[in-house]
């Protein structure tokens, strides 16, 4: 559990989360001029270099994406200029992809920072990049929302790449797609010419995400506990019936994988703040503005404490909260985590993920007026990132090409590195975890400026402007 003691303040993160863009530079820059392009995407390293793993190429966005983070933390123009060769060779093809649930990791990450970039004046004039970003966003949202399955009484989901089937907890971060699109004035056009609204289907898929992935311990199985996740949730897609839990990445359907956890806490935050910002009017007359916040704050502070339970003291999660070799650790929740045990691995991009949850989540409650809570889960989101952000976690070493370590990919599959002499995986990376680093450095960065980073971007440079003078 972790420590509320131990919990950190903004001044003491800073200096770390700029040494984060310090170490960040040189890998950029080396898987940048060693990257084989014809292998795809890379997905995570084995022995310090970055290797590609087919499944789908969901991480090809976060390849470039971290470029353009590195750009907006430090201003250095070589990596804006990797972002944008990257994106313009090997993103277009994402755009229309219909297979997988990922744009929102894919394309927010490319063509939405570059316009984030934009409208914040932080490239000059370049309004015909700028339509181009628009266009590539508004195609990816409709894309995205397309893949959908429906539900008895008007529920519904983006299904994941296992087919209409199935409903993934990651897809709870591709809703990015579905906002910024429809914040942009696209709708999906289906047959018979019926406009479909994408933020009413993102409503509706967070609904039914939150119904079946997530629990609250009111007894629907008996292992319901309040805040739990499960990783997958599987329909009879003749009749829409749920049929049972069910999990890829984690150990069992009835365990928690942590970095489900991860994405529904961070995908659940930032939508509220995104939601706050949308004007009632938008709003289904069956889901009024008022009662989805209170629904969505219910789903992501049930997570948010389930996290801060079953995690060691400083926050870094191991892989799945029901791990066979936990019971070897012993009272692994009050101690911090051991990277290099021998009997489970840590998830360290799982907490990557969940910190910047934390600081959302902290952030939104805080401006509501739930001061006290606001505030826990900011400092735990905080107290994440210090443990993170500094050895054995945060990779110093300029030939190893990731940045943070002791990442897991597929634990069940076997598709992780074991180091000689390690009986578990330990010692590498991953894109999603490297990426969710940098953007966790950048928000904590923004915040000591008093300026914000929504996914969503601003509507123009003056905006921002205006509001950092308000802070």
């Amino acid at each position: 559990m972790i420590v509320p003691d131990k919990i950190a303040d903004l001044s003491e993160v800073k200096n770390r989360a700029r040494r984060v863009f310090e170490c960040s530079a040189a890998k950029i820059v080396s898987l940048n001029k060693t990257w084989n392009t014809s292998a795809g995407a890379p997905v995570f390293t084995v022995r310090g270099k970055y290797t590609s793993r087919g499944w789908t190429e969901w991480t090809h966005g976060f390849q470039f994406g971290s470029a353009l983070l590195q750009f907006d933390a430090t201003g250095e123009e070589q990596f804006l200029q990797m972002g944008r060769e990257g994106i313009r060779a090997a993103m277009p093809k994402h755009l229309t992809h219909r297979g997988v649930h990922d744009h929102g990791f894919n394309i927010i990450s490319t063509y939405g920072n570059l316009l984030r970039l934009i409208r914040e004046g932080r490239l000059g004039t370049a309004d015909e990049e700028a339509r181009t970003c628009e266009v590539a966003l508004r195609v990816s949202g409709a894309i995205q929302a397309s893949r959908w399955t429906n539900l008895p009484d008007g529920l519904g989901y983006i299904y994941s790449f296992n087919g209409p089937h199935s409903l993934f907890a990651d897809t709870i971060r591709s809703l990015r797609s579905l906002a910024v699109a429809h914040r942009l004035g696209q709708v999906l056009m289906d047959e018979g010419d019926r406009e479909v609204n994408l933020f009413h289907r993102l409503l509706v898929h967070a609904e039914t995400t939150g119904r079946y992935n997530v629990y609250f311990g009111r007894g629907r199985d008996a292992y319901d506990v309040r805040g739990r996740v499960a990783h997958e949730s599987i329909f009879n897609i003749n009749d829409g019936s749920y049929r049972c839990p069910s999990t890829q990445q984690g150990y069992s359907p009835f365990t928690t994988w942590t970095r489900a956890l991860a994405w529904i806490l961070l995908g659940y935050a930032e939508q509220l703040e995104f939601l706050a910002a949308v004007p009632d009017h938008e709003f289904p007359p069956r889901q009024k503005k008022k009662q989805v916040l209170k629904r969505f704050e219910e789903i992501a502070i049930a997570v948010a404490d389930y996290y801060v339970s079953e995690s060691p003291s400083d926050g870094i999660p191991y892989w799945d909260t029901g791990a066979p070799g936990l019971i070897k650790l012993g009272d692994y929740r009050s101690q911090p985590a051991d990277p290099f045990n021998d009997c489970e691995p840590v998830d360290s991009s799982a907490a990557v993920i969940a910190a910047q949850g934390f600081l959302r989540l902290g952030s939104y409650l805080t401006a509501k007026g739930d001061r006290k809570r606001g505030e826990l889960y900011a400092r735990t989101g905080l107290a994440i990132a210090k443990v993170l952000f500094v050895e054995p976690y945060l990779s110093t070493d300029p030939g190893h090409q990731g940045l943070v370590l002791h990442s897991v990919y597929h634990r069940p599959n076997g598709w992780d590195y074991v180091p000689k002499g390690s009986r578990i995986p330990r010692g590498e990376s991953s894109m999603w975890g490297d990426y969710h680093a940098r953007e966790l450095a950048l928000m904590i960065l923004r915040m000591g400026e008093g300026a914000e980073y929504r996914f969503w971007g601003v509507e123009k440079a003056e905006d921002l402007a205006k509001a950092r003078r308000e802070k």
